[in-house]
């Protein structure tokens, strides 16, 4: 069956030029051109990505607000920012609500269907770890690959799938600086250095938010990142 995305955005030329080049990949496309809409549509089921651009309508920011609804509902939906908005400072504030990654609308089409490629390959390496590798357990953390769970202290760290492969990364071998190459790989993503740094921060504080004396992440600068053992 083929994998459904939705595109949320306002112009009819855009929407619909990004709708036919999915369909040509093989994809099945839902297109809205509003938050409400597409939110109503998604009460009956989710797509298996989500395509958002920031402004919509006369809703200047709804695709943030659309972003925080949906990840309400799902940890680890793929939801992707395509827009016109550039500024690091929006760049940012997507990410931090949840998004897994934040492109802007000059990006070129191979470009976008590699990004997508890229986070459904590794939903599809999530379904296949099977047996032993399926739970891992450093310490606090308690990992669980095949129900995408993660568990700090016997409480559940809410993470979206980016989030979670780059913890999955850093905890398989503690101690061990993984570099920003390693972790895109790990992650089986294409991330600059500012989107992995902000994907590291926001994790940091997810953990904080459960334990305040989380200091598990270490930055090693020029280099990387590692998970110390407790």
């Amino acid at each position: 069956m083929a994998k459904r995305i939705a595109i949320i955005e306002d112009e009819a030329a855009i929407r619909e030029n990004y709708s036919a080049a999915f369909r040509r990949e093989g994809y099945a496309v839902d297109a809205f051109d509003a938050r409400e809409p597409a939110l109503r549509a998604f009460d009956n089921c989710l797509p298996d990505l989500i395509l958002i651009d920031v402004n919509l309508k006369d809703d200047i920011e709804g695709g943030f607000e659309l972003c925080r609804e949906l990840r309400a509902r799902s940890s680890d939906l793929p939801i992707i920012f395509l827009t016109a908005r550039d500024s690091e400072f929006d760049a940012v504030s997507g990410l931090r609500l949840g998004a897994d990654d934040y492109l802007t609308k000059d990006i070129s089409l191979p470009h976008l269907m590699a990004r997508i490629a890229a986070l459904f390959r590794r939903l599809e390496a999530m379904q296949k770890l099977q047996g032993t590798e399926n739970r891992m357990t450093r310490g606090d953390l308690s990992i669980d690959t095949e129900r995408m769970t993660v568990h700090w202290r016997e409480q559940t760290v809410s993470l979206t799938l980016t989030e979670f492969w780059l913890v999955h990364a850093m905890a398989r071998y503690p101690g061990h600086v993984k570099n920003r190459q390693q972790l895109m790989e790990a992650a089986q993503a294409v991330l600059d250095d500012n989107t992995i740094t902000s994907h590291v921060k926001r994790i940091r504080r997810k953990f904080v938010e459960i334990d305040a004396e989380f200091d598990a992440i270490e930055t090693v600068y020029g280099m990387g990142y590692r998970w110390l053992s407790n």
